[in-house]
């Protein structure tokens, strides 16, 4: 990991409201080191960070001679976003700040590549925690709807079902009080995501049933019939709290915030784990789940962040790994009927009245 690394692509994951109503936006962020990570900022962090922007450059945010300015503008809320809800002007702003992130990348190295820039999208201490705060609602955009504008329409379309595989086999009761088993590879459709792990989904056989997010991975997108593994995850993914720098060849070095999937675990402390397209050891002391990171993994962020080809790397013979076991996935605690009811719509709410999760 030598020399300073820098943001190359921003894109918004998520709006993240708490019970009390406060917003917060999270963003997928890679890096030029080939990593990514996800971070959440709230609207008073961006509009400190562009004050601290155009006092860092006055000449590119054109306080000196307007023309020439480079800095983009802080978006604000226009009008037309009043006739929207609180919800609905969240995922406005969302967009909105994507695209002033993006404007930034392109201002120049001396912008985009400044110490000011970097820090602001550098993993935070609550970026890093393994669970969102408690009652947190995770509020997903639709990534075909059209940027949002005046003449635009003022609705929120929902989400189509994604196609996910099962890590491992898992058995639960469906919505109806039925076995619902799942086997190791098999896809369910995701239906809705809650934040507290468990998702709904439903199997070939149209059985629906809440389900735990961290036994459900992506399938590569040229996936064929005849099968093949999946592309870029093969075990629970967990999250980099510290940085660590490689000291023997079959180590990995990971940035702070960094995203790794848990190949397997040793009751040595060393766990084989997957990045960036390789595989090797990793104290297991720097790492902990990745709430969010799992939360928020859709095929259209980070592409090839840890499915590079012929990345298929094998750690060398070490010591530290003989007594190593495959790591099951966490299964995150049950959230009652009441708390999920109570954010759903009132057509959700009576589909869900004959089941609980």
């Amino acid at each position: 990991m030598a020399g300073a690394r820098h943001p190359v692509c921003v894109s918004g994951a998520a709006l993240v409201q708490t019970e009390r109503l406060q917003q917060t936006f999270a963003f997928s962020v890679c890096w030029s080191d080939d990593s990514d990570s996800f971070v959440r900022r709230s609207w008073e962090d961006f509009r400190r960070f562009h004050k601290t922007l155009k006092e860092t450059f006055p000449v590119e945010a054109g306080l000196l001679r307007r023309s020439d300015r480079v800095l983009p503008k802080l978006p604000a809320d226009a009008p037309w976003l009043v006739l929207r809800g609180r919800t609905g002007r969240g995922l406005a702003r969302l967009q909105l700040l994507e695209a002033y992130l993006r404007a930034l990348l392109v201002a120049g190295e001396r912008v985009s590549r400044s110490p000011v820039l970097t820090g602001f999208f550098e993993p935070q201490s609550p970026d890093l925690e393994p669970m969102l705060p408690p009652g947190s609602l995770v509020i997903l955009p639709n990534p075909q709807e059209p940027p949002p504008g005046p003449l635009g329409s003022p609705a929120i379309r929902t989400l189509e079902a994604q196609s996910l595989r099962c890590l491992q086999p898992f058995s639960t009761q469906d919505t109806r009080g039925q076995p619902f088993r799942a086997q190791a590879q098999e896809a369910l459709d995701v239906l809705l995501r809650h934040p507290s792990g468990w998702w709904l989904v439903a199997n070939e056989d149209q059985q629906t049933a809440w389900f735990p997010a961290p036994y459900l991975e992506e399938a590569a997108p040229h996936e064929g019939q005849d099968g093949g593994q999946p592309l870029g995850i093969s075990g629970p993914q967990f999250c980099a709290v510290s940085a660590y720098e490689s000291s023997r060849a079959d180590e990995l070095s990971v940035p702070a915030g960094a995203r790794v999937h848990v190949l397997e675990a040793s009751d040595r402390g060393w766990w084989l784990c997957r990045f960036r397209g390789c595989t090797g050891l990793l104290p297991a002391v720097t790492l902990q789940h990745d709430g969010l990171g799992t939360l928020l993994s859709r095929p259209w962020l980070h592409h090839g962040a840890d499915g590079a080809e012929g990345g298929e790397g094998k750690a060398h013979g070490s010591p530290r790994s003989p007594q190593a076991v495959m790591l099951p996935p966490p299964v995150p605690a049950r959230p009652p009927l009441s708390a999920i009811q109570s954010r759903c719509c009132t057509i959700t709410r009576k589909a869900l009245q004959q089941g609980a999760p």
